[in-house]
């Protein structure tokens, strides 16, 4: 059991949140239990996951999609209204981290997918700062259509690729989530694909116009890890029960 103080700086403070001009506020969002003996963990802070963690008497939920995102509607009422209910209802805390768990070196969504995708990483990319992208190599070529099979595989999503000239990759970026708008700084890497969780219309030509092969492998299913790895290890530095719970999403 730890103190929900200590366990909120220690996790602000690994994750360094104070380096990122954020979308949403990083770390404590709805206040619970003054006490953690029990973690659940999750991609999004759904009315779903909510109700799983109501199941396991959760004492707090750790996410990387929280709330209050810049632009949303500031008064609290329809769904929202509901989780946040459910969450005071039941005295659970909710703990979001949004670009701080994308970059973080070990817990990170990034680094966690390459990980999963055996990819090697050699750098950072993209227009954040700190950038949160991560650029790197396969540890063989392997023809593009292959590695759509692969992503399936490691995935368990099916990704849209968007195909180019050259049959095979060896050099990737990559950026999990929404961060189709980061394909021209991965094209101006000079590498022969571009792997993210989302597509937009205009993505599809800058890709063709680019020469690299586009992925999208899923939103929800390019970040399952981060929130997974960062709660795993909360369970080991201060002894915590933690179980993640993944709400399936197909986006």
């Amino acid at each position: 059991m730890i103190e929900l103080k200590e366990l909120v700086a220690y996790t602000n403070d690994l994750l360094e949140i104070d380096r990122f001009q954020d979308y949403c506020p990083n770390g404590l969002q709805v206040e619970g239990k003054p006490q953690i003996q029990r973690l659940i963990s999750g991609v999004t802070a759904s009315q779903a996951l909510i109700d799983a963690a109501i199941d396991r008497q959760a004492d707090a939920i750790l996410v990387h999609h929280g709330y209050f995102w810049r632009g949303e509607e500031a008064r609290i009422v329809g769904l929202k209204q509901r989780r946040i209910k459910s969450l005071l209802d039941h005295n659970i805390n909710l703990l979001a981290y949004h670009l701080p768990l994308d970059a973080h070196p070990v817990y990170g969504n990034n680094v966690q997918l390459g990980q999963r995708l055996q990819l090697t990483v050699e750098g950072q990319f993209g227009p954040d700062n700190p950038p949160i992208g991560l650029y790197g190599r396969l540890a063989e070529p392997m023809l593009a259509v292959d590695f759509a099979d692969h992503l399936e595989v490691k995935l368990a999503h099916r990704p849209l690729h968007v195909p180019a000239v050259s049959k095979s990759i060896q050099s990737i970026a990559w950026c999990t989530g929404a961060a189709q708008g980061y394909i021209e700084q991965a094209i101006a890497l000079g590498v022969d694909a571009y792997l993210t969780g989302e597509v937009s219309e205009q993505t599809v030509h800058l890709a063709r116009e680019g020469g690299v092969h586009f992925y999208a492998a899923g939103h929800h299913a390019t970040e399952r890890d981060g929130a997974r790895a960062l709660a795993e290890h909360l369970a080991q530095q201060f002894d915590l029960e933690q179980h993640f719970i993944d709400i399936p999403n197909p986006v």
